[in-house]
């Protein structure tokens, strides 16, 4: 919906282009400044920040995805418009499907030209000598707020060039997603807590219910994360500490036979096939049993689906072989702010995203608690005892049934961990190396010790590529 001085263009995703940017039309051409003071009793924004440079008469585009809880989306551009408004900006915002936002940078990329801004939901490190350095907004958010979560500052840094690539804002924990009435039904009221009883617990859903799984093995992001939290749940990774490929052990090999044993026995083919939104689609029709994925399915079965929603409840990251240790997730969307060099508004996105980040409360409520902040400081009553995780107040029922995501900052990683998130692990993530990995060993293209073999090849090319450049260490 169009809002009073905002036109909101949504690119489409299948022919979003360079001239189809620049078509865009901007929201507003911002009036003579006026007072903080309006700012901060705007209609959404709670907290007035004071740029430290003077912004009026600049100009600040945005390119960012579209949320997968609608209200953030109608609460962000309302947020925009009124910080534009206070400090003289002309603002403009576009927003395009995820999955579109890696090719969209790039044709800006290679235009020299575009937004100011380009937010996506997993590292672009692939991008890092087209973007300028944002160690200075970290630093002075840190200042402000305190000590960022680890594994969003983490998202953000390449340590081979010391740059901040990105300002990661918050994340959304990765959780599992699961039926409780069909997993009561195999004596596991409280959810599966380990791959044994995923395994053994979902192939007696699907034989005695016809309800299966939904963990995906295609060229999408949730099959991607799906993948690496079982890697590493297995004791393997696509990378060591000091960013040399180690994809090819026998601890991947275990992970890519579970998976290859988990579509054998509770996973229909249409797994292969699907986008990012297919598992939260089946959860909330209930033909899933267990998925990995934000709550964002969940909020929307509140609205949709209420007596599924009553019936998804949330677990932690599975135990496998390695141990507890290594029950791990990446974040299931890490916001990650990028500004290409060729910005003309530089300093201007960078106070921008200082003011989102004092305003995180607010950015939190508004995605119903989707948006995790980088900064504890700046949501306050997400975490605390009989905070919003403990009496959602959005639908949830039981109102404390999202508690368990108090631990996320506990078991959420970068990508690329144990390494960092550095251009090999961005590129592989948008090319799908390991989620065709599992999927060619689970249909049976490849033997599982062949997938790995071939993704380790492609791994290697990628990190070939980077460290010729000297972008990335290892080697």
């Amino acid at each position: 919906m169009q809002k009073a001085g905002l036109v909101r263009h949504s690119v489409a995703r299948s022919r979003f282009s360079r001239r189809a940017a620049l078509r865009t039309t901007s929201m507003l051409g911002m009036g003579a400044l006026i007072s903080t003071h309006a700012a901060r009793v705007g209609a959404v924004t709670p907290v007035a920040s004071t740029p430290t440079v003077n912004l009026q008469g600049t100009k600040l585009s945005i390119l960012q995805w579209q949320h997968f809880v609608p209200s953030f989306d109608e609460w962000f551009p309302q947020f925009l418009n009124e910080w534009g408004t206070a400090n003289g900006v002309e603002v403009a915002l576009d927003q395009i499907n995820t999955a579109d936002i890696p090719a969209a940078f790039a044709a800006e990329v290679s235009a020299q030209q575009g937004h100011d801004v380009i937010e996506h939901i997993a590292s672009l490190a692939q991008f890092e000598e087209s973007v300028i350095d944002l160690k200075d907004v970290w630093t002075e958010a840190t200042s402000r707020h305190g000590d960022p979560s680890p594994n969003c500052i983490a998202n953000s840094y390449n340590p081979t060039t010391d740059k901040h690539y990105s300002f990661v804002h918050g994340f959304a924990p990765d959780p599992a997603n699961y039926r409780k009435s069909l997993w009561e039904t195999v004596d596991k009221p409280n959810g599966p807590t380990t791959f044994d009883e995923l395994l053994e617990g979902g192939v007696r859903i699907w034989e005695e219910q016809g309800v299966q799984l939904g963990l995906g093995m295609s060229q999408e992001i949730d099959s991607q994360m799906a993948a690496l939290t079982t890697i590493w749940a297995f004791g393997g990774s696509i990378q060591d500490e000091n960013e040399n490929v180690v994809i090819n052990t026998p601890e991947t090999v275990a992970a890519v036979e579970y998976m290859k044993s988990l579509f054998e026995g509770c996973m229909t083919e249409e797994v292969f096939g699907w986008n990012a939104a297919s598992n939260n689609q089946l959860l909330v029709a209930g033909g899933a049993s267990y998925i990995l994925n934000s709550i964002s399915a969940f909020r929307s079965a509140i609205v949709n689906a209420p007596d599924i929603a009553t019936d998804i409840f949330f677990g932690t990251p599975l135990v496998g072989p390695a141990g507890p240790e290594r029950a791990k997730a990446h974040a299931h969307a890490a916001f990650g702010y990028l500004v290409p060099s060729y910005s003309q508004n530089q300093d201007t996105a960078k106070e921008f995203m200082l003011h989102l980040t004092a305003n995180y409360a607010a950015a939190t409520e508004a995605g119903q608690l989707y948006n995790f902040p980088t900064f504890a400081s700046t949501a306050p009553k997400l975490q605390e005892e009989g905070g919003l995780l403990d009496a959602d107040l959005y639908g949830a029922d039981p109102a404390d049934k999202l508690s368990v995501l108090k631990t996320a900052d506990d078991w959420t990683v970068n990508l690329g961990w144990p390494g960092p998130a550095n251009a090999l692990a961005g590129e592989s993530q948008n090319t799908f190396v390991l989620s065709d990995m599992m999927a060619k060993a689970a249909r049976g293209d490849l033997t599982p010790a062949e997938a790995v073999a071939e993704a380790e090849t492609r791994l290697n090319e990628i990190a070939t590529s980077w460290r010729t450049r000297g972008l990335m260490g290892g080697g």
